[in-house]
């Protein structure tokens, strides 16, 4: 497995990161034994990046990744999240600290590698500029000062102009971005522009600051497989993020791309969508989330084939035009 460096945080990830969510949802409503086979398989095909977080399934991905890594004595780079309070007023810096001492004790850890805010930016519902320079920047200093957490990321969703701003900053090492080929606009499929320069793709414009990027919705919640059916384990309605409106409009412009299939210059769509996610050299990692062993399989085989050629990037170009 191709390892990567995640931006100025100097860490080595692996191209594929395991994403321990709820959209495949394995880590959160598998048995313990497909669970334990998963991850134990995973590791051995050399990923070395894992996400979860507190949401997905009210703890129970951290609690499952808590019991398995343990036995495995396995140390992967590790990121979890914070989500806020729904509630105002919100007392910020007291639900980051106490979310992220639960999912310490949850993953058995005295620390994590990658602490990030899993809200929207700059919206409702999410942290305005004002509350996240003013409350949750201190109190995420005083987790890294107290050696609660190494680096800093966010979920780069919300409003553009704030995340624009923000990511001027330089205050976070890492950024969590939608990335597929139904939404490429984060990301030149090439690298862009010299450091200095302006950037239209927030992506390029995070990894000109040193940013992080790690890819996420990089199947587009399961429409790049091409398939209306959904695994027993995985969740069985999922809203679209940052591509079209629906999942079923997802899912037909997923079908548009059929003939590089069929011209076997892909054993699948999700292989295609998998090569596609990391052929940016600036994404650090791209996470995929499985229901089973076998949709496991088919990422780790993608992910060794490696990005895609500029043609194949032209023809995905055109056919989704």
């Amino acid at each position: 497995m191709e390892q990567r460096v995640l931006g100025r945080t100097g860490l080595g990830v692996s191209v594929l990161g395991y994403g321990a969510g709820v959209v495949g949802g394995l880590m959160v409503r598998g048995t313990p034994a497909e669970q334990e086979r998963s991850l134990a398989r995973a590791l051995e095909a050399g990923i070395t990046y894992v996400d979860t977080a507190p949401s997905y399934g009210n703890g129970e991905s951290e609690r499952n990744l808590g019991r398995v890594l343990k036995p495995l004595g396995a140390r992967p780079v590790l990121g979890t999240k914070i989500r806020l309070p729904a509630a105002a007023p919100r007392d910020i810096p007291g639900a980051i600290a106490a979310s992220l001492e639960a999912s310490l004790q949850r993953l058995g850890r005295d620390s994590i590698d990658l602490f990030q805010l899993h809200d929207p930016i700059g919206v409702v519902e999410g942290y305005t500029l004002t509350e996240l320079l003013g409350e949750a920047v201190p109190a995420l200093h005083r987790l890294q000062e107290q050696g609660k957490c190494r680096f800093l990321g966010i979920t780069a969703l919300g409003s553009t102009p704030a995340l624009r701003q923000l990511l001027e900053t330089g205050i976070f090492d890492t950024a969590q971005i939608p990335f597929n080929p139904l939404n490429p606009s984060w990301l030149a499929p090439r690298p862009a522009r010299l450091p200095g320069q302006d950037f239209e793709r927030l992506g390029d414009l995070a990894a000109a600051q040193g940013v992080g990027l790690i890819g996420i919705r990089i199947l587009a919640a399961g429409a790049l497989s091409g398939e209306a059916g959904r695994h027993p384990v995985a969740m069985p309605e999922v809203a679209p993020i940052a591509s079209a409106a629906d999942y079923a409009t997802d899912l037909a412009h997923a079908r548009a791309l059929r003939p590089l299939v069929e011209e076997d210059l892909a054993t699948s769509l999700a292989e295609l969508a998998i090569r596609y996610a990391i052929t940016p050299a600036a994404m650090g990692t791209a996470l995929i989330g499985t229901a089973s062993q076998e949709q496991l399989e088919v990422a780790i085989a993608a992910a060794e084939k490696g990005p895609l050629p500029p043609p194949v990037l032209e023809r995905i170009a055109a056919l989704l035009a």
